[in-house]
């Protein structure tokens, strides 16, 4: 129960719906059990002593308890959901809001489609048990307490005769509680492996094709889609096998009532009408016994279902917001003073031992191999990642100063792979600063090269994109992100490897905008190539996390350095390219 206990802040502010629900339960409930009662009143005061006018009395009674029974199990089961859905919405908020704080670290070591697993089925399964099975258990409990009071005061002897099947009914669902837990645990992750590889087939589904790999995922799904089927039938099995057991068990006890309660029968030592109802009253303990199974299933998943959400509750938040955090303007100095970045402990060093100043209004160039350390750099800035040593500066103060949604609503960010939501382009452009003028979205998207393009498209800015911008080429999507990243007017603006997949006269002309955009802001550039930053006031090269050359481009040439390296393979071709012209 320790696991419901963690989660008991969702459900009990909502008890009053639960208590509510349970008034309503008990009261059909007992109306439930009253029916054998009646039966039995019928038969031994009314049939055998021929009294068959008070018959249509009998008749309007049942037929008033059937309405109020009908009314209470409306109100029943209309509380209970609506406190089981409350509790949910609550919960499914609560995990919503926690993955948008946790920081890259989580997403780097979890699975997308292990995620959505825990944010939908579990939370339906968690769901589940609140609504029906809290109170189905309440309700066995209810039934069988007085159908056993009842069945004790017609007899005693009769009542314990049937109750000697109880005890081994209840060990076969004790031990069946204890396997069908740990296979329901399985069911939920092996249900989250599934989602991940459907997920990933579907987000990949262009690397698939071009490689002609779908035999390949097809076989990866139906590998993961057959270990979700072998632990699902494993769990059937266990029902197979324990639930013929449990109803073999309360068989057991019927054959015992008939056969000892008609010998008392016939000895006159108890009314026809008692050993019907009675008859009635012990399926009224053997149903919910037999049934408590369903409900340890339920118990079972929902048990499975809140570890997992657990698991996200209780995550670690690496980047946490200090008391006393501070809001202020930014201006858009940024210093690195001997800054180290691990990302897996007793990994190498993503960074090691940086040191530069960025002063307000530069621009700095970052340029190296592919996993040199280029971006790791820009993420410490905008505290997507702490560092290990040293300190990262803003304004002469640590980063971890302010707060985080200060420090990032000063910082442009232009990934690499820029992402587009499923919404329109004015809405994505705007996705930073929802309430921007029209005027602010339109001149954003002049400086970045895109209105001319989104004029043209059908919808204009009220076009609708599809799933990551689905419909855009590689460039257009860059250039939107770009928008998207100007329109927030920051002091620092970060461009990673931002026009990388745009054709060269493009890059030209967005160079030539973001030029005037650069002025008064503090720009970093990741490029692979030179002609994206030669422009910078000083560029850093990196190379194994460590800079290795600093200055102009100029100054950087004449070092013939890693710098003159890259810059002559990019270039190698040029002079040839120059001389066949001039011919």
């Amino acid at each position: 129960m320790d696991i419901f206990k963690r989660l008991k802040r969702f459900y009990w502010p909502h008890k009053k719906y639960f208590l509510w629900s349970l008034l309503f339960l008990v009261i059909f409930t007992l109306i439930t059990v009253v029916y054998p009662v009646i039966l039995q009143i019928t038969i031994d005061n009314v049939v055998l002593q021929d009294r068959y006018e008070l018959i249509p009395y009998i008749s309007l009674i049942f037929f008033g308890l059937m309405i109020f029974k009908g009314i209470s199990t409306f109100s029943f089961q209309y509380l209970s959901e609506l406190f089981g859905m409350t509790s949910v919405y609550k919960m499914r908020n609560a995990l919503y809001n926690k993955l948008q704080v946790l920081s890259f670290k989580y997403y780097d070591n979890s699975k997308t489609g292990d995620i959505m697993s825990r944010m939908t089925a579990d939370v339906e399964g968690f769901r589940f048990f609140l609504s029906a099975g809290f109170a189905e258990l309440i309700r066995i409990v209810l039934l069988i307490s007085v159908s056993l009071s009842i069945m004790f005061y017609y007899s005693i002897p009769l009542a314990l005769v049937t109750m000697v099947a109880m005890p081994f009914l209840a060990i076969v669902v004790y031990k069946f509680d204890k396997r069908v837990h740990p296979a329901f645990r399985n069911i939920r992750k092996s249900f989250g492996r599934l989602n991940t590889r459907v997920q990933e087939n579907i987000s990949g589904m262009n690397t698939v094709k071009s490689l002609s790999r779908e035999d390949f995922e097809i076989g990866r799904f139906s590998t993961s889609n057959d270990n979700y089927r072998q632990n699902y039938l494993f769990t059937s099995h266990l029902w197979a096998k324990y639930f013929p057991l449990m109803e073999f068990i309360g068989n057991i006890a019927v054959v015992s009532l008939l056969g000892y309660g008609g010998y008392l029968v016939i000895n006159e030592q108890m009314a026809l009408g008692e050993l019907v109802a009675f008859f009635s009253l012990v399926w009224y303990i053997l149903g919910p016994l037999m049934n408590l199974g369903f409900v340890v299933n339920m118990f079972s998943q929902a048990k499975a279902s809140g570890e997992r959400l657990l698991e996200i509750l209780d995550q670690d938040e690496d980047i946490e917001e200090k008391t006393g955090a501070i809001e202020v303007p930014i201006h858009g100095d940024v210093t690195f003073r001997d800054v180290t970045l691990t990302y897996v402990a007793d990994d190498d060093a993503a960074l090691k031992h940086i040191d530069f100043e960025a002063p307000s209004g530069k621009v700095i160039g970052l340029i190296g191999a592919t996993g040199a350390g280029k971006t790791s750099i820009t993420q410490l800035i905008t505290r997507f990642y702490e560092a290990d040593q040293g300190e990262v500066l803003v304004d002469g103060r640590p980063v971890a100063d302010y707060k985080l949604k200060t420090l990032r609503s000063h910082i442009g960010f232009v990934l690499q792979e820029p992402f587009l939501f499923s919404t329109t382009i004015r809405e994505n452009i705007a996705y930073g600063i929802p309430d921007v003028t029209e005027d602010q979205i339109i001149d954003a998207a002049k400086r970045a090269q895109a209105h001319d393009f989104i004029m043209k498209m059908p919808g204009g800015y009220d076009t609708l994109l599809g799933e990551r911008g689905m419909g855009l080429s590689g460039g257009q999507k860059q250039r939107i992100a770009i928008a998207r990243a100007l329109c927030i007017n920051p002091s620092i603006l970060i461009l990673d490897d931002a026009t990388s997949a745009v054709d060269m006269e493009t890059e030209f002309k967005i160079q030539a905008a973001l030029k005037e955009v650069m002025k008064g802001r503090t720009t970093f550039i990741i490029a692979h190539r030179i002609s994206s930053l030669k422009h910078a006031d000083e560029i850093l090269v990196l190379d194994g996390g460590e800079v290795k050359e600093r200055g102009t481009h100029d100054e950087l040439l004449i070092k013939n350095g890693i710098y003159r390296r890259i810059y002559d393979i990019q270039y190698q071709d040029r002079e040839e390219i120059m001389e066949a012209v001039n011919l």
